[in-house]
C-alpha cells in the first residue's frame, strides 16, 4: 500500500523498494504456506514489475511478470474461477513486454492465450469480462500486425471493435475512447491492406468519437482528435476525394475555430 502511495506521489524509486520489500516477504511466506500467500506474491510482482517498467528497468520488469504468470498458473490450476481472471491480466502484460524486446512469437503467443482465458469469462460474464477481453483483442491485433499477419490482425481489431461499440453504447464516458482507439487500429491495419473505403469508414468513425470526446474533455482529446482528422484527410486525398466532401471534417474545423475565440478567428 505504501509503495501504491508513493508511486501516486511521483517517487517512483521508494515506491519500487517498498514493493520489492513486500515481493521478499509474500516470497517467504509463500514458500511455508503457498495456498495462503501466493496469490499475495503474485500481486506484488505484478506491482514491482509496473514500477520496474515505469523506471526503464524493462529486462527486471519482464523477469517480475514472468513470475507473476507463473505464480497465477499454479493458482489458476486450482481455482480457475477466482484467478483466471489474474493470470489473463499477467500474461496480456507479458506479451507487451516480450514485443518491446523484440520477441515477437513469444509476445504472440501470451497474447493469444490471454484472449482464450479472457474469452471464455466473457461468454459467462460479459459485464465484468467484456472489457478486458476487447483489450486483449486490441493487444493480440497488434502483435500479429507485428507480426505481418495483417487479416488475422484485421479480425481481431474488428472483434475489439464490435465488443468496444457495445460497451460505449451503455457507458460513453467509460468506453468511448477504447472504441476510438479501436477504430484508429482498424484503419491502420486496412490501410496497410489497401483497402481505402473501408479504411476511410474506420478512420470517419474514429474522428467522430474522439470528437465527441473533445466535446467534454478538450484538453485530454484534441491532441487525438487532430491526429485522427489529419488520418482522415489522408486518406481522402489518396482516394481523390476533397476535404470539404466529409461533413464530419467541416464539423472538426467548425468546433475547433469556436474554441479559438474572437481573437482565433481568421
Amino acid at each position: 500500500n505504501v509503495s501504491v502511495m508513493l508511486s501516486e506521489l511521483g517517487r517512483r524509486e521508494a515506491a519500487l523498494a517498498a514493493a520489492e520489500e513486500a515481493v521478499t516477504a509474500y516470497r517467504t511466506l509463500a514458500a511455508k504456506r503457498p495456498d495462503a500467500f501466493l496469490p499475495d506474491l503474485a500481486m506484488s510482482l505484478n506491482t514491482v514489475s509496473v514500477m520496474l517498467s515505469e523506471l526503464g528497468r524493462r529486462g527486471a520488469a519482464l523477469a517480475a511478470a514472468e513470475e507473476s504468470v507463473t505464480a497465477y498458473r499454479a493458482l489458476a490450476a486450482e481455482h480457475p474461477d477466482a484467478f483466471l481472471p489474474n493470470l489473463a491480466g499477467s500474461l496480456n502484460n507479458v506479451a507487451i513486454m516480450l514485443s518491446e524486446f523484440g520477441r515477437r512469437e513469444a509476445a504472440l503467443a501470451a497474447a493469444e492465450e490471454a484472449v482464450e482465458i479472457r474469452r471464455t469469462l466473457a461468454a459467462e460474464r460479459p459485464d465484468a469480462f467484456l472489457p478486458d477481453l476487447a483489450a486483449s483483442l486490441n493487444n493480440l491485433g497488434n502483435r500479429l500486425r507485428a507480426l505481418g499477419r495483417l487479416e488475422a490482425a484485421l479480425a481481431a481489431a474488428e472483434e475489439a471493435v464490435t465488443a468496444y461499440r457495445s460497451l460505449a453504447a451503455q457507458r460513453p464516458d467509460a468506453f468511448l475512447p477504447d472504441l476510438a482507439t479501436s477504430l484508429n487500429n482498424v484503419y491502420l491495419i486496412l490501410s496497410q491492406l489497401g483497402r481505402r473505403e473501408a479504411a476511410l469508414a474506420a478512420s470517419r468513425e474514429a474522428v467522430q468519437s474522439y470528437l465527441a470526446l473533445v466535446r467534454q474533455y478538450p484538453q485530454a482529446f484534441q491532441q487525438h482528435l487532430l491526429i485522427a482528422t489529419r488520418q482522415l484527410l489522408k486518406t481522402l486525398e489518396a482516394l481523390g476525394r476533397p476535404p470539404e466532401s466529409e461533413p464530419i471534417v467541416l464539423e472538426v474545423l467548425a468546433f475547433l475555430q469556436s474554441q479559438q475565440g474572437p481573437e482565433g478567428s481568421g
